[in-house]
């Protein structure tokens, strides 16, 4: 049984509909991305899968449960937690207070000073900027701190929305480097990230949405050899 199984999902913005009957899953271990030009249905489809947005046909299965019909809160306490598009930081609380909010769920406070620690250790940065306020940082750091607040959960599946967007070739190749480290200890992990080449270089395997259908899928590394693929969104 896959760890994320998406089956038949519809969403729509009022009259307008985003999602068109998508199906997907994500195995554990496993980092899987979601390919496509803007306003293809790739946030929508992490929005619906975490309760921000409610489909209107379909299933959301975590581990075999349906959580279709959950609210946020709880999906996130199950594991399932997303880095959204713009990182979303509490710009008026310092870093230190964001990450501890990422904990806020947990009530192990011993295991929390451990992961809190280990996060200061893998973004040296925060550990330096730890008691400024989280809107002064730079837009990699603020990356930095958004995904660090989702790994004080502790989750069991992290979504990942355009981790890249907005930076400089530079840091969108240390994010990357994040992702990796984050694959290597085992977490699985959704991407949507708008720049195809990085995701379908760091991903298991991959589906290619155009307006709220998948049009492609298979291994990413075959993926990057399909000409359809290179025509379309890797020039």
């Amino acid at each position: 049984m896959a760890l994320l199984e998406i089956h038949d999902l519809h969403t729509s913005y009022g009259a307008i509909k985003a999602l068109r009957g998508i199906s997907f899953k994500v195995e554990a271990g496993q980092v899987v991305s979601l390919i496509g030009a803007n306003g293809a249905g790739k946030t929508t489809t992490l929005n619906s899968i975490s309760g921000i947005l409610k489909p209107s046909q379909g299933q959301i299965l975590f581990d075999g449960q349906n959580i279709t019909k959950w609210r946020s809160d709880r999906i996130t306490r199950l594991g399932l937690v997303q880095v959204p598009e713009g990182r979303q930081i509490v710009a008026t609380m310092t870093v230190l207070e964001n990450l501890q909010l990422g904990a806020y769920p947990r009530n192990d406070n011993r295991v929390i000073a451990e992961d809190l620690e280990n996060i200061f250790t893998r973004f040296s940065r925060l550990r330096e900027r730890r008691d400024q306020k989280a809107g002064s940082l730079s837009g990699g750091e603020q990356q930095m701190l958004a995904v660090g607040r989702a790994l004080m959960t502790r989750p069991r599946l992290l979504m990942l929305d355009e981790p890249s967007m907005g930076l400089a070739p530079m840091l969108i190749n240390e994010v990357f480097k994040i992702i990796s480290d984050i694959k290597a200890q085992g977490i699985p992990i959704l991407l949507v990230e708008q720049n195809a080449r990085k995701a379908l270089q760091i991903a298991n395997y991959a589906y290619v949405l155009e307006r709220g259908t998948i049009l492609y899928e298979g291994e990413a590394a075959k993926l990057q050899q399909d000409p359809r693929i290179i025509s379309a969104y890797l020039g």
